[in-house]
């Protein structure tokens, strides 16, 4: 899977849990799939779009959680 469209977050517990309900109602919305791995630190998330990686990425900045392309 390719890591094109991908976001590395740094959450944990319920943080994580919001992100997970936010990637899924954002690729929901895109028709597209998502997915996530355990890279060393953090979390990634993947979106097979651009878009959805960028909506993403404006959820976390709206709920104060870092980001950054991974």
């Amino acid at each position: 899977m390719t890591k094109d469209n991908c976001l590395i977050v740094h959450a944990a517990g319920k943080q994580l849990d919001l992100l997970r309900g936010e990637a899924s109602r954002i690729a929901k919305g895109s028709k597209v799939d998502w997915w996530i791995d355990r890279p060393d630190v953090g979390t990634r998330f993947c979106f097979e779009d651009a878009k959805a990686k960028e909506a993403f990425a404006s959820a976390c900045d709206s709920f104060g959680i870092p980001c950054r392309d991974g």
